[in-house]
């Protein structure tokens, strides 16, 4: 009679509960209890049953049958049914595991090692004894991960509270349709984007990653701005060169040159004449004007042309600007309209440098000369030339009616280029000494007169002889005024004949030969035409005045004098007249 069975579904044969056949040798049933106790043994290890759950359904020996074959040695079952063993985790790559007790930190925690039987697919040689496969604890829920570390499981034993959805300890598994208790379902592991394999640094390693990540930054940085500049550049460069054909054009070019010039040269002279010359600007009433002087003396005496300082009047404004930049004012110590000289003084200013004077007499038609000034306000300009003749007797000014303006010249002619603003400066030798004083040109303008022209040079300048700028200049500086040679003669300006004729009747209702005088003592009459002075032609009264202003009072002169065509020799000596 058959035992009563408990109530249930009628057990489902599985594929391993046929028997296997016995091998020789193997007592009976051998095969069936090892395939038995290996089937348990996996039952056990895919769903643990809790403590407290009781036992249900048939015995051990009636839960399945003995297998009807020798088992599979690596348990491989049947193509399309579903294998004994729990589903196997994500592939994991094996990791060295920390010592006990070194502190991991977090995401570093590691699944406890498996035993080579709980590897997907494997099942241990026979007899072999397989520890329980790490799963939740008979009466405990599975323990969730870590917060904020998918993937990590607490220590075993951690008590942490159930998640949703989680039984609670106790809980009894689902038994299966045999009636013998099935394997509680561990909690799925949440591996989500963790890799178990990568090792974490330490907080300090990670620190100075950081600073290394920000150093390459800055690297990174520096080297895009270099690299800027460094590309603007070359573009600039090229650019540079379209503009230019890309030809890179480097044309040669002497060494500056540090050795001195000559003493003799242009430049060597202006070297040692610049220092001397000043240049004057004159304002006065509605006039003024712009010349230039040069230094006679350490005491800061300044020759120049009477012209020149003329619109300052008696109270007009001269000041006078040395080659240095050096400013000063000065004043009037005298002048004359006869000689067209005038000297001034600046006071208080020390380093002055006096020209050399020379001696015009020496002079050669065809020396070289230079001429400095301040042509239209340009100071310190400097030409140069040759003298292209001399006793040139000019007339400049004459804007008085009664002639006392006017200035009688026996001039050395030059071609040095002199323009408005160059009168009164120095007309210079070779040896840098002082020949002459520039005082007028022939202008370009309309050719009528010299000296009141504002054109430009022609080539044809004027300068004053410095033996007679120089007699004049001790006057004005001892006495204030100058001495002019006489013959004491009234002269006919209106005559045209060849010559210069002597007045028939004198000015203001007087003689025309100053009685006692040169003339008188020569025998000179009214109506006499003078033709010539120390032998040298002379073709009207202008040009016999310029012949005795160029000689000092008391130089005896030797003239030629006709009366009814016919000419006799005179002898006679210069008396003086006061320009006062």
């Amino acid at each position: 009679m058959d035992e009563p069975r408990a109530p249930g579904p009628k057990p489902k044969p599985k594929w391993w509960s046929r028997p296997a056949a016995a091998r020789p040798g193997d007592r009976p049933n051998d095969a069936a209890e090892g395939a038995e106790e290996r089937t348990e043994a996996a039952a056990e290890r895919v769903a643990p049953e809790p403590v407290d759950a009781p036992v249900e359904g048939p015995a051990p020996e009636e839960r399945a049958p003995r297998p009807l074959h020798e088992p599979d040695p690596y348990s491989t079952p049947p193509y399309g049914d579903p294998g004994p063993w729990a589903p196997a985790p994500p592939v994991q790559h094996p990791v060295a595991t920390p010592a006990q007790g070194t502190h991991v930190p977090p995401g570093m925690a590691q699944a406890p090692p498996q035993a080579p039987s709980q590897a997907p697919g494997m099942t241990p040689p026979h007899g072999t004894t397989v520890p329980p496969a790490a799963g939740p604890v008979p009466g405990q829920s599975a323990p969730p991960p870590l917060p904020g570390h998918p993937g990590m499981t607490p220590p075993h034993g951690t008590q942490l509270p159930p998640g949703p959805g989680e039984p609670h300890q106790g809980h009894q598994g689902h038994q299966s349709h045999q009636g013998a208790p099935m394997a509680q379902p561990a909690q799925s592991v949440q591996w989500g984007g963790y890799d178990p394999w990568t090792v974490v640094p330490p907080p300090a390693e990670r620190e100075r990653k950081t600073v290394s990540r920000r150093g390459a930054w800055i690297a990174v940085l520096l080297i895009a701005l270099v690299a800027g500049c460094l590309g603007g550049g070359i573009g600039a460069y090229a650019e540079r060169d379209r503009a230019s054909g890309g030809v890179d054009v480097k044309l040669p070019q002497a060494p500056v040159e540090k050795e001195a010039r000559s003493p003799g040269s242009v430049a060597g002279i202006a070297a040692r004449s610049l220092p001397g010359v000043v240049t004057i600007h004159v304002r006065g009433g509605a006039e003024e004007g712009t010349g230039t002087g040069f230094v006679l003396d350490k005491q800061g005496h300044i020759l120049t042309n009477n012209h020149v300082v003329q619109p300052a009047g008696t109270d007009g404004d001269i000041s006078v600007t040395f080659n240095g930049g050096q400013d000063a004012k000065a004043e009037v110590i005298g002048r004359d309209a006869g000689y067209d000289l005038a000297v001034i003084k600046v006071d208080r200013v020390s380093g002055l440098t006096p020209l050399p004077l020379g001696n015009s007499d020496s002079v050669r038609v065809g020396d070289p000369v230079v001429a400095i000034g301040a042509p239209f306000d340009l100071a310190g300009t400097v030409t140069s030339g040759i003298i292209s003749a001399k006793e040139r007797p000019i007339t400049a000014g004459g804007e008085k009616e009664d002639g006392s303006d006017v200035s009688y010249v026996d001039a050395l002619q030059t071609d040095a280029p002199i323009n408005p603003g160059n009168s009164g400066g120095p007309l210079v030798d070779r040896k840098a000494r002082v020949i002459g004083i520039n005082s007028a040109i022939r202008a370009a303008d309309d050719g009528s007169g010299l000296g009141g022209g504002q054109g430009g040079s022609i080539g044809l300048g004027f300068a004053i002889p410095i033996n007679q700028g120089k007699r004049v200049a001790e006057e004005l500086i001892n006495t204030g005024k100058a001495t002019h040679p006489v013959i004491g003669v009234t002269l006919d300006m209106g005559y045209t004949g060849d010559g210069a004729r002597v007045n028939t009747k004198g000015a203001d209702g007087g003689a025309p030969v100053t009685a006692g005088g040169p003339g008188d003592k020569a025998g000179i009459k009214p109506g006499d035409v003078i033709t010539e002075v120390d032998g040298v032609r002379v073709h009207s009264g202008q040009e016999l005045i310029v012949k005795i202003r160029s000689h000092r009072p008391g130089d005896r002169l030797g003239l030629t004098v006709r009366r009814d065509g016919k000419e006799r020799a005179a002898e006679l000596t210069l008396g003086s007249a006061s320009s006062g």
